[in-house]
């Protein structure tokens, strides 16, 4: 079952000015079909996103970083900020996703976050990333995108959790579909992320357990920490490690 809502036009004046078919003003079925659905988008009420998003484009695959770990300089910001239903679809339908070459990717992510691991904000972040097929890659990431936009993803994360965006990338025979949030120290965002992504794809659509993995952006061979940013890191990182220990000795106790 498709998760994009059908858009009803029956009744719509204006489609066209004459009920002659030999009549050269009357457009084929196909163009009526097309000018309804542009009509019906005029005609409606923006319906706002609750974040704004924002389309961005990378030519340099995140697994061969540039010298010096600058990412930023390879991303490009695509077309206007989306703020509403009807600007992701305008968006989404004229986006070939096909098109997109070897190792370059794609990003929809909330204004403010850049796709980029060593970002302020996704610093102690990490990613689901889901293989599938170029056949159905499409498809599935509509539907990834659409959990995003319409905050399914969110409303299944911890508290103080926050998903940053949602990323494709292009690889040879496959293409790679990401979920970034924003801190891989909460575990329960983490499984809920995939528990969601699994229960929202249709069967045919689900990629089997070994083609999806979950990887902190820190572990990364080519994350490289500001320096500004290295304590903020480290602290993380003894807060894990004690609440470990602490659980481990609550294991022990136990016994």
């Amino acid at each position: 079952m498709s998760m994009r809502a059908p858009l009803f036009t029956r009744g719509l004046s204006g489609l066209s000015q004459s009920s002659d078919p030999n009549s050269p003003s009357v457009s084929s079925p196909a163009e009526q079909r097309d000018d309804a659905k542009r009509n019906f988008l005029k005609t409606m009420r923006p319906l706002p996103t609750q974040h704004y998003w924002n389309v961005w484009f990378d030519g340099q695959a995140k697994d061969q970083p540039p010298p010096g770990g600058e990412y930023q300089v390879q991303l490009e910001q695509l077309g206007t900020q989306i703020e509403s239903v009807q600007d992701f679809w305008r968006y989404n339908n004229n986006t070939p996703v096909d098109q997109i070459k070897m190792r370059e990717s794609i990003y929809l992510f909330k204004a403010g976050f850049k796709p980029v691991w060593e970002d302020r904000r996704n610093v102690l972040g990490g990613s689901w990333t889901f293989r599938v097929p170029k056949t159905s890659g499409p498809d599935v990431w509509t539907r990834v995108q659409l959990l995003a936009v319409g905050e399914k993803l969110q409303s299944v994360l911890e508290d103080g959790d926050q998903i940053c965006g949602v990323g494709l990338s292009v690889r040879f025979n496959s293409h790679l579909i990401s979920i970034w949030h924003r801190d891989a120290s909460k575990q329960k965002s983490v499984e809920a992320i995939l528990q969601c992504v699994l229960e929202e794809l249709p069967a045919e659509l689900t990629p089997k357990p070994e083609n999806y993995f979950y990887k902190r952006h820190a572990d990364h061979a080519g994350f490289k920490v500001p320096p500004e940013l290295q304590a903020v890191l480290d602290s993380q990182r003894a807060r894990e490690a004690a609440a470990k220990a602490a659980q481990e000795s609550v294991g022990m106790s136990g016994l």
